[in-house]
């Protein structure tokens, strides 16, 4: 996963040619932590149809308030540079982002 900063974010992220995942994660986040390796898990999946990124919060601050995270974890789906759809708390499950995943291609 490719871990982003406020100066990667646009990049990666609004210019890419693919979908894009935005896991926004905090270490003292269990919820984060546990859902993880599912994430992980589907970017070996979908490898070549969506780009997967991480956004750790304690360091990146800006990036999740420009993003207007408020929460976490906090699952941001990008399609042509713009955002379609999120997932936050109890939402972001591993079922319920594989579903936007297969919402977006």
């Amino acid at each position: 996963m490719i871990e982003l900063t406020k100066e990667t974010f646009d990049a990666e992220v609004k210019e890419s040619e693919l979908p894009v995942i935005v896991d926004f994660w905090g270490p003292q986040c269990g919820p984060c932590l546990a859902l993880m390796p599912h994430v992980e898990a589907m970017e070996k999946e979908y490898e070549g149809k969506v780009k997967f990124t991480k956004v750790n919060v304690s360091g990146n601050r800006r990036v999740a308030i420009a993003n207007r995270v408020m929460g976490l974890p906090g699952i941001l789906f990008f399609k042509g540079g713009e955002e379609v759809a999120r997932l936050g708390g109890g939402d972001a499950s591993a079922e319920n982002i594989k579903a936007k995943i297969e919402e977006m291609l």
